[in-house]
């Protein structure tokens, strides 16, 4: 349910450009209060009528954040339902199904009305001194300034694909691997909204990581003549998210078919340290034949 990169640059794709923003961003993802146990949010979907799903991933972790203090968010997991619509309040109802002295659980039902957009699960804990410490090393390509800068606008986010000159391109072909430099100005000084942050890039480059290794097929045709979306999330915190200067999120697909792929993925600060783990599921099919009457941004 994310928006192909040209798509949300251009503002061409039957929608109006909005501008969008880092700060912006991080206010949408601290959702705020409406009753108990349930918060209410906006959304930004740029020139998709359909919000970003890891936009909701980030406002679901800082709703669940927001009912357990003095606990750290540690990891989430997030199956979309159905769209949600970018013109229309998001409400996030949160159950916390278990709350000990270390660990807690949630489960955040995402929707807008009596529609059910999406399901999260939390789990929290009081983090703990080592028993034992390894982590995988950050992969040994290319830094930011070496890389090669992406059309994706954001103010206050700077994006670097490393070796690839446009994630969008059916002739950009390799193997099924991206490896993204992201810049983030602000850096919040809140765990919930840091975390929230580095969850919502998460979903962005699964399906161009996975087209990259078939000729002719690429991420512009998304909405047009192939039907994609981002179906689940898991996305897992490893330390304490302060970080200066660049991150490196490591994309690679390990498996597509039946019309489905499988990426999986990892965060890394510049100096080495690894900050999260990530998966994704997206949906890559043939457009139906009875969507010509839907705008391409608004389909899947």
């Amino acid at each position: 349910m994310t928006e192909t990169a040209r798509e949300h640059a251009t503002g061409t794709d039957d929608g109006p450009d909005l501008e969008s923003s880092v700060q912006r961003m991080l206010d949408i993802f601290d959702v705020r209060p409406a009753g108990e146990n349930s918060f209410t949010g906006t959304s930004d979907g740029g020139s998709r009528k359909v919000v970003d799903g890891t936009q909701l991933l980030a406002q679901s972790i800082v709703a669940a954040a927001k009912l357990l203090p003095g606990k750290s968010i540690r990891s989430a997991h997030v199956v979309f339902a159905r769209a949600a619509d970018a013109d229309l309040p998001v409400e996030f109802a949160v159950d916390i199904t278990h709350e000990g002295r270390s660990i807690a659980c949630a489960e955040v039902v995402v929707h807008q009305g009596a529609r059910r957009c999406a399901s999260v699960t939390i789990l929290a804990d009081v983090p703990s001194a080592d028993v034992i410490r390894h982590h995988v090393p950050r992969p040994a390509v290319a830094g930011p300034a070496e890389a090669i800068e992406a059309w994706m606008p954001m103010t206050g986010r700077q994006l670097r694909i490393v070796d690839v000159a446009d994630v969008n391109d059916p002739d950009e072909v390799g193997p099924p691997e991206l490896h993204a430099w992201l810049h983030y100005d602000p850096i919040p000084d809140r765990d919930d909204l840091a975390k929230a942050l580095l969850a919502h890039f998460t979903g962005h480059l699964s399906v161009s990581t996975t087209m990259r290794a078939h000729a002719g097929v690429g991420t512009s045709q998304a909405h047009h003549t192939i039907s994609t979306a981002v179906m689940s999330v898991t996305v897992s915190f490893h330390e304490p998210l302060g970080w200066d200067g660049w991150l490196l999120y490591s994309h690679e697909s390990t498996q597509v078919g039946s019309g489905m792929s499988y990426v999986r993925g990892l965060v890394h600060t510049e100096d080495g340290r690894l900050i999260a783990s990530f998966t994704q599921e997206a949906l890559i099919r043939p457009l139906a034949g009875d969507v010509s009457a839907i705008p391409a941004s608004a389909r899947l």
